[in-house]
């Protein structure tokens, strides 16, 4: 088995929006979820400090592209989507049209 890519991501969230996001993650839709594990996302969670979303999950595919255009054409993603995006703020640093952006590793421990 091959070793997972492993993939950090940040974006702000809209201090007027916190409350319904959180409340939205205690209840992400089993097909959002299915979604995602068909496109080899693992181990997947979202942390919150400070104003700042972080994501952590590790990829086990072979094909990221091809697998993050899967789910990004997902009807009930999009659908989940337009819930979550309204509660997130891009960070200053993003480019046009991307929203998350990924982060430098800079130290990883087995």
């Amino acid at each position: 088995m091959a070793v997972p890519r492993r993939i950090g991501s940040v974006i702000l969230l809209r201090p007027e929006k916190a409350e319904e996001y959180i409340r939205l993650h205690r209840d992400v839709p089993a097909a959002v979820l299915a979604t995602l594990r068909r496109a080899h996302i693992t181990n997947y969670s979202i942390f919150l400090r400070d104003g700042t979303l972080f994501a952590y999950y590790e990829y086990t595919g072979d094909d990221y592209a091809s697998d993050m255009a899967a789910i990004a054409a997902d009807p009930e993603t999009q659908q989940w989507w337009s819930l979550t995006d309204p509660c997130q703020l891009p960070l200053a640093s993003a480019g046009e049209n991307e929203r998350w952006v990924e982060a430098e590793e800079v130290f990883h421990l087995d």
